[in-house]
């Protein structure tokens, strides 16, 4: 249990005072933060909440959305993050890049997104953040996420020393070149999140995760992976689903601690 962090949107409606008492109720030494509830309870009142209750947080979420044409403002909104994740005590930003812009330009959005991330690498260094790029399911490619890959994404972190990737269940799991990717990715890996694909997909494609074990990835296979190369830091519980976000938030977070020990600790 020592490496379980909670991912804060797993319980989605909860406050972060909230999200914090629960992980310290069940014995989660970990936590994801989102920013948005950060901003809601106050940056410092959340950093000194979190530090009096002994927890880590494994990542902030998140970064990123630099692929408009004119994406000034973004990584205005980028420095701000890195400063949050600095205050927090963490030292991964996580970042969601951003989906296709409006002029349909696919392969200009990507290089927008290489561009932004080294103008950002410098001022995370500075910071001792790590800009943690998200590659995320083609589905979300065209409103999320243009970096589809684990290759993709490393082709970026690969050229400065302050940038890494996410390694999410999810987002990685049916890529046929995986494996490959996964022992190049190596000492970039700055987080690694874990959840279930669920099938049928729901209408709403990103609420189609489930808790592991609910769904069709080999997470004991993947984990396993994950862990040969080295990375030992902490595992995040991430799950968008309605019916677990409507769910009571310790029944939630016990499920989670329970899946954990049973599917993903045994593979570290």
């Amino acid at each position: 249990m020592a490496r379980l962090s909670l991912n804060q949107a797993t319980i989605k409606r909860a406050t972060v005072v909230e999200a914090v008492e629960g992980c310290v109720r069940h014995g989660i030494e970990s936590i994801g933060l989102w920013r948005e509830p950060v901003a809601d309870h106050g940056l410092d009142r959340t950093a000194k909440l979190v530090a009096d209750a002994g927890l880590r947080v494994s990542s902030l979420c998140r970064g990123g959305f630099v692929t408009a044409v004119d994406n000034r403002a973004a990584l205005d909104d980028n420095r701000r993050a890195i400063d949050e994740a600095a205050a927090l005590r963490t030292d991964t930003l996580v970042m969601v890049v951003g989906g296709v812009a409006g002029d349909k330009d696919l392969i200009g959005a990507r290089q927008r997104v290489a561009d932004a991330i080294a103008e950002l690498a410098v001022y995370a260094a500075e910071a001792g953040v790590t800009l943690a790029l998200e590659p995320m399911h083609p589905v979300f490619c065209a409103d999320r996420g243009v970096l589809s890959t684990l290759s993709q994404a490393l082709d970026i972190a690969e050229r400065h020393e302050s940038v890494g990737v996410v390694v999410d269940a999810l987002h990685v799991w049916w890529d046929p070149d995986l494996d490959a990717q996964i022992v190049r990715a190596g000492p970039h890996i700055a987080s690694y999140q874990v959840c279930d694909w669920l099938t049928p997909v729901p209408a709403d494609v990103l609420l189609g995760r489930g808790y592991p074990g609910d769904g069709d990835i080999d997470l004991d296979r993947l984990t396993r992976q994950v862990a040969a190369t080295g990375y030992s830091k902490d595992v995040e519980v991430e799950i968008f689903n309605a019916d677990i976000w409507a769910a009571d938030f310790d029944e939630v977070i016990e499920e989670v601690s329970r899946r954990y020990h049973a599917i993903v600790e045994p593979a570290l």
